[in-house]
């Protein structure tokens, strides 16, 4: 199993290709392509490569699969015998990010075919498109 520990967004997250993650919100619309340079550590193989602090020559690529709200985060103030109460959400806009690929000095180490590429037109049949 070959994974990354990438920094974005003030967070460390684990990654692997092929599987998407919801991170900071990125200014980056869909579809679009993003290379993460900021890699903590890189295992391939039972091999580990740690960055001091990061990886020299380490990339992670992804795509963006859409941009979206988090789950709503109530935040309840009370005061006790004062009647005083503060009710205030918050909803977090995050990126949904798709992992592709990992690279390592120019190397791809794990690569991941994306199911968001352009797909072949479906065709109607010649007798629908007769009438």
């Amino acid at each position: 199993m070959t994974y990354a520990i990438i920094e974005t967004g003030g967070k460390q997250l684990k990654v692997e290709a092929g599987r998407f993650y919801d991170i900071e919100l990125l200014p980056l619309e869909e579809n679009e392509k993003v290379t993460i340079e900021s890699v903590l550590l890189v295992q391939h193989d039972g091999e580990v490569t740690i960055g001091q602090p990061l990886v020299a020559g380490a990339t992670v690529e992804g795509t963006v699969m859409r941009n979206l709200r988090g789950r709503k985060v109530i935040v309840y103030k009370m005061k006790p015998k004062k009647k005083t109460r503060k009710k205030r959400g918050h909803r977090q806009e995050i990126t949904r990010l798709l992992i592709n690929s990992i690279n390592l000095n120019g190397t791809v180490l794990v690569f991941e075919e994306t199911a968001t590429g352009a797909e072949a037109p479906v065709e109607a049949p010649a007798e629908a498109a007769a009438e």
